[in-house]
């Protein structure tokens, strides 16, 4: 794959990149609102979603988190606020009666909470610029924004992950943020997550996609207005997701679309470089990212979780539905009723217990590896996520095997060799050339 821009307004490492810590003051405090002791600071009771922002206590509760976070980072020249994705905004109780009022919106609700929240910042220290995710401002009429008081106190950053973004629409947005007062916005891309709560690996051809585009919307929007690309690198999508791609999962990725922005595109001399940078034999752009060993801090978690995702799952599958001797003669009735014949376990047992202790051998090195990067409750996870259910299935198919197989008391019943099943139903005594057959051959018609 090769991505080329013409007018790419960031290539060249011509500023040098910064961070600014994140704080949230609205959906992101899920990790709060979930807590019983905050309950009562819910928009909608039930949902810990969205801070009411008609109590004076929100609003303590969000100044005190940002003035934790800018007393560790004393240096700090901005602060993200975050304040996106309000779901559920102006459906408390408090808020539908504020609703009533005349000249009253969601926006205007939301605006007010904003500037809130950024004067606060700027009174504690006046010398950091407070970001906000721009999609509470997109579809706000623009005398509202002007007239807030919002573009004088922060500087909105405009956010899309996708592959196929809209260039002229994101043009059109910043003229539209730069007539009500936003003089200095900002972009944010991703180079992991935003493909998939559950994704394991990052696909990297859609992430370089995201970054040309944007720096196409850099090369046509207006001058000097974005004054960077934020890089985002999702861990889950919410508070209550499930982990999506971890960190080291992510790096040849983020090395893929750094060389974008500071190249200008991606062809395959950026490609060689990026290869040569991570210590990787080669990166296959429109898969995930090949196993290999690499250079880099948590290749070997890479390499690992690799191995897991692309094949753990599939060989687990093959054994338990395209092995043709445990669909024909261990099938869930036989296991139901514990019912195999004799010779079947010499076929299926040794095939499991060697793909069960294949597998079971590389996750005590892959665990061992997370273990060096991750705290134990994310270790946990996401092997429970991953891995767990897979080597699961293989450990009962063994188990219902072992019990199938062990010695079982023969059937009694009247004369003449029938017996009764649990069901009280009749069981044929085994008889006739067709019960005498080798397993997997016919009898006679």
């Amino acid at each position: 794959m090769e991505i080329r821009n013409r007018s790419p307004r960031w290539a060249g490492g011509a500023q040098p990149s910064s961070s600014a810590p994140n704080t949230s003051a609205s959906v992101s405090l899920q990790f709060v609102l979930k807590h019983a002791a905050f309950a009562h600071l819910r928009e909608v009771g039930p949902l810990p979603c969205t801070l009411n922002p008609h109590e004076a206590e929100s609003l303590a509760l969000v100044g005190a988190m940002i003035d934790q976070v800018l007393e560790l980072h004393p240096g700090a020249q901005r602060l993200h606020v975050g304040c996106d994705e309000v779901y559920y905004l102006g459906e408390g109780e408090a808020s539908r009666r504020w609703l009533q009022q005349e000249q009253n919106s969601t926006g205007k609700l939301c605006l007010s909470h904003m500037r809130a929240v950024a004067s606060h910042v700027r009174a504690r220290r006046p010398g950091v610029t407070p970001l906000v995710w721009d999609d509470m401002l997109r579809e706000l009429p623009e005398d509202q924004l002007a007239a807030s008081g919002v573009p004088q106190l922060v500087e909105p950053v405009l956010w899309d992950y996708t592959a196929d973004l809209d260039v002229h629409g994101k043009v059109l947005l910043m003229q539209k943020y730069q007539r009500c007062g936003f003089l200095r916005l900002w972009a944010a891309s991703a180079f992991k997550g935003a493909t998939g709560p559950s994704q394991a690996l990052p696909p990297v051809e859609h992430h370089l996609r995201n970054h040309a585009q944007w720096l196409q919307v850099a090369g046509s929007g207006p001058t000097d207005a974005l004054q960077g690309i934020i890089l985002t690198g999702w861990q889950r999508y919410d508070h209550f997701s499930v982990l999506c791609e971890l960190l080291p999962a992510g790096v040849p990725s983020l090395a893929a679309c750094l060389q974008l922005l500071l190249r200008g595109g991606f062809d395959e001399d950026v490609k060689a470089k990026m290869e040569n940078l991570l210590g990787i034999s080669s990166l296959e752009i429109t898969d995930p990212v090949r196993e290999g060993a690499g250079s880099f801090p948590g290749r070997s978690i890479l390499a690992l979780v690799t191995q897991v995702s692309l094949h753990l799952r599939s060989s687990v599958d093959m054994l338990l539905e395209g092995n043709r001797y445990v669909t024909g003669w261990f099938s869930p009735y036989h296991r139901q009723r514990k019912l195999i014949h004799p010779v079947m376990v010499q076929h299926i047992q040794p095939a499991a217990l060697s793909l069960l202790a294949q597998w079971s051998t590389l996750v005590q090195e892959l665990e061992a590896a997370l273990q060096l990067a991750f705290y134990p409750d994310a270790v946990e996870e996401w092997l429970q996520e991953n891995v767990h259910p897979s080597l699961q299935r293989l450990q009962a198919l063994l188990q219902d095997l072992s019990e199938a197989a062990a010695p079982q008391p023969p059937p009694t019943g009247p004369a003449g060799g029938a017996a009764q099943d649990p069901r009280g139903e009749l069981v044929p005594a085994l008889g006739g050339s067709a019960a005498n057959c080798r397993p997997g051959q016919k009898g006679p018609m």
